[in-house]
């Protein structure tokens, strides 16, 4: 009886096992997709709730898995390092600036690091162009201006 459990288990398993993986899922219909000419992809979705609020995104496909022994913890790392200064935003000017237009840091503004990815979280109110166009300058930064100070290295 337990050689019989056993071989019910490895079938399950089987199954599950057998299942074609590398097939994407298909989009929303309602979501626009594109990609720009630097080879960024984008993916734009309407929601009317919350009211007046945008969702930015920046999805890096990068995460630990990408680390040697000696970088383990980097990708982590560099997340919380874009909060500590970019070339638009010095050390503190980021999280005070988007506090002062009604972003909280934590429960809205955040980040994390996955083992193949790192995703930043913008949540920006959409009624000001004006705010609307830093956060992209936000997302730029955190793509390719972090700012990695000495001091702040020093500090982590």
């Amino acid at each position: 009886m337990k050689n019989m459990t056993y071989l019910l288990i490895l079938c399950c398993l089987s199954f599950i096992y057998a299942q074609k993986t590398d097939t994407a899922l298909p989009l929303n219909p309602d979501v626009r997709m594109g990609k720009l000419d630097n080879g960024i992809t984008y993916y734009i979705q309407k929601n009317t709730m919350p009211e007046k609020r945008l969702t930015l995104r920046l999805v890096v496909n990068a995460g630990s898995n990408l680390e040697d022994d000696d970088q383990l913890g980097i990708a982590h790392y560099t997340e919380h390092m874009a909060f500590n200064g970019s070339k638009n935003f010095a050390k503190n000017d980021l999280v005070d600036y988007l506090q002062s237009v009604g972003v909280k840091f934590g429960s809205h503004l955040n980040a994390y690091t996955g083992f193949d990815e790192t995703v930043y979280i913008l949540p920006i109110p959409s009624d000001s162009e004006e705010i609307v166009d830093k956060g992209f300058q936000i997302l730029e930064d955190w793509a390719h201006n972090i700012s990695f100070d000495e001091g702040e290295i020093k500090k982590n």
